[in-house]
């Protein structure tokens, strides 16, 4: 039988501990992941600061397990709505459980539900786990997203 599955606020006052599980996260996708100062100082308050944009706990029996970062934006260049899912992230011990899919189709139903013009999200290469979840949810790949790095000066 599966968990009961809750898509919960994450509240100002949960910062720390979202900014933990996030640096897990980034950790995970990229081991060598450093939060920069901006990332510290900036990252919560600007998705909190953000009316689009909706952070939510993922909770199975009682305990959290993850987090989805989701919301709509404006099209760049048209006047359409654009649902987006930045992040995904499953605790690794409550992973092969199903939550992320069930987390995932709820997300999507209710960004469905605002009549964006597509939902778009992004998975890091060599994430094959994270690229099959998606495809099996409908998701196409489009495009390669490349990215020229600059340092950050302090």
């Amino acid at each position: 039988m599966k968990a009961a599955l809750r898509l919960t606020p994450v509240h100002t006052s949960e910062a720390e501990e979202f900014l933990e599980m996030a640096k897990q996260h980034f950790r995970e996708l990229n081991p060598a992941f450093k939060p920069a100062k901006d990332w510290t100082n900036t990252y919560f308050s600007n998705i909190r600061g953000n009316r689009g944009y909706r952070l939510r706990w993922i909770e199975a029996q009682g305990q959290r397990a993850g987090f989805i970062l989701y919301g709509m934006e404006n099209h760049r260049f048209l006047p359409r709505k654009t649902g987006a899912i930045y992040e995904l992230y499953v605790v690794p011990a409550q992973r092969r459980k199903g939550l992320a899919r069930e987390c995932a189709l709820r997300v999507i139903t209710e960004l469905r539900k605002l009549c964006p013009s597509k939902i778009q999200l992004e998975v890091m290469m060599g994430n094959t786990a994270a690229s099959a979840l998606w495809k099996s949810l409908g998701f196409q790949e489009v495009s390669e997203r490349l990215v020229l790095s600059c340092e950050i000066s302090a």
